[in-house]
């Protein structure tokens, strides 16, 4: 059993008889005797726990895992815990990032930038457990002040210092997340959105060098790609023809379950220029885009150079816009939760937010293509369409016992120029079909 003695000078010291018959002393300092009982109930336990080589109970455990350093020294001292190993920061991170093999090498990036901020603003010994909510604080402000990152990203790679310091709590080196209290989540920015017309489109599609290029930008907007991850992935298996339909393979959703590919329709838009880039292709050609997929090619900055060449002032985040340019248009014809399974929108993501209603079925083969007919197309092209004004064919109301049919959307195109206009339509029929 343990003992408590009081000194002269008001410190109180537990004293104790180990396993080995030795008698030995823990010094708590001057804390209050209701204190100096608790830390006498734990060490009683711990004694128990090492003489009969039992667990200790769940509450000591928890005990010994909030100690602060001074006095887990002092326990371990005696033999009761191990000792604690101090562990820096940039030990720590390093050993995180290298262990993740699970990531992709743009997220190891995005580590590794939190893991060079925090050691930056830091120090690389400073010590794990010693981080306070206001350090994270100050981490926060330091991003913002020193590094003059943007808000949204200050946010993102926040969140990421807190998941990294999850990772500390699970393995028992902290017990409270000094980034739990700030919020992560990235703001939309609406400054940096930009609306692509038809008449700037048909602009840059005249000033794009070649046909690949005048491909790669069709796919962008008018089929809704991520550029370049999902477009130089594109691959001439991906293209039926004959369905009038495009597999997308997505790297940055493929990590979600049943989120590796969607299937989009062929839009007419892009009919002509994969026409023109697979009668140019040479013979075994695997990839839609082979002349661009150098890893030192900036498409970026040829496509702003493009653009400029066009008579057009170069837009913030070029390539998402053209992705959400396709997505108003098609969101103005078309339900949204059929735009969102073209597009492939996830909660959470860094993309412009649409309307809930990602978890509506669809009907069969309306994943596949833009209306429940299909677009069809031959060897001459779309199907030429009519006016604004002509609403669906063969559109039936709806009486009882009888279905509700529509047939497919009128284009109006041009395919000698290449140029492609999808008309708006009333649709009256089409929500009343779905």
């Amino acid at each position: 059993m343990a003992s408590i003695s009081r000194e002269a000078n008001g410190r109180r010291v537990i004293q104790f008889t180990g396993g080995d018959g030795k008698r030995r002393s823990i010094r708590l300092g001057k804390v209050s005797q209701r204190a100096a009982e608790t830390v006498k109930v734990h060490i009683e336990r711990l004694v128990t726990a090492s003489v009969t080589g039992y667990g200790v109970e769940d509450e000591t455990a928890r005990w010994v895992a909030g100690l602060d350093d001074v006095l887990r020294a002092r326990v371990a001292a005696v033999g009761l815990v191990p000792k604690r190993e101090s562990v820096t920061i940039g030990c720590f991170l390093d050993e995180l990032i290298a262990g993740r093999s699970d990531v992709k090498a743009t997220t190891r990036i995005t580590y590794d930038n939190v893991r060079r901020n925090l050691v930056d603003c830091f120090g690389p010994g400073k010590g794990v457990r010693s981080f306070t909510e206001g350090d994270a604080d100050a981490f926060r402000l330091w991003q913002t002040t020193n590094e003059k990152l943007a808000d949204n990203t200050v946010r993102r790679r926040t969140g990421i210092a807190r998941q990294f310091f999850k990772t500390a709590m699970r393995r028992g080196m902290i017990l409270v997340n000094p980034f739990e209290g700030l919020s992560a989540s990235v703001r939309e920015n609406r400054r940096r959105f930009r609306f692509v017309t038809l008449e700037e489109v048909e602009r840059i599609l005249d000033a794009c060098p070649d046909a690949e290029w005048r491909l790669l930008f069709a796919l962008c907007r008018f089929g809704g790609l991520r550029c370049p991850s999902e477009v130089l992935r594109l691959t001439w298996v991906d293209v039926d023809w004959e369905r009038s339909r495009i597999t997308v393979s997505s790297p940055k959703t493929e990590h979600h379950p049943d989120e590796h590919a969607r299937t989009i329709p062929l839009f007419p838009e892009l009919l002509p220029r994969l026409r023109e880039v697979f009668e140019a292709a040479e013979p075994g050609v695997t990839h839609v885009i082979t002349r661009y997929r150098s890893g030192n090619q900036n498409l970026r900055t040829q496509f702003n150079r493009i653009v400029r060449r066009a008579g057009l002032e170069p837009w913030p985040k070029p390539f998402q816009n053209l992705r959400s340019s396709r997505e108003t248009e098609l969101a103005e014809t078309w339900p949204i939760h059929v735009v969102c399974t073209w597009i492939r929108k996830l909660p959470g993501g860094g993309e412009q937010a649409l309307p809930t209603n990602h978890g509506r079925a669809l009907r069969p083969g309306r994943r596949s293509r833009p209306d429940q007919g299909g677009a069809k197309s031959g060897a001459a092209g779309a199907r030429i369409g009519g006016n604004g004004d002509e609403r669906a064919r063969g559109e039936t109301r709806k009486t009882p016992g009888k279905a509700i049919q529509f047939s497919d959307v009128r284009f109006r195109s041009n395919w000698r120029t290449g140029r492609y206009r999808t008309r708006t339509y009333d649709l009256t029929g089409v929500i009343r079909a779905l």
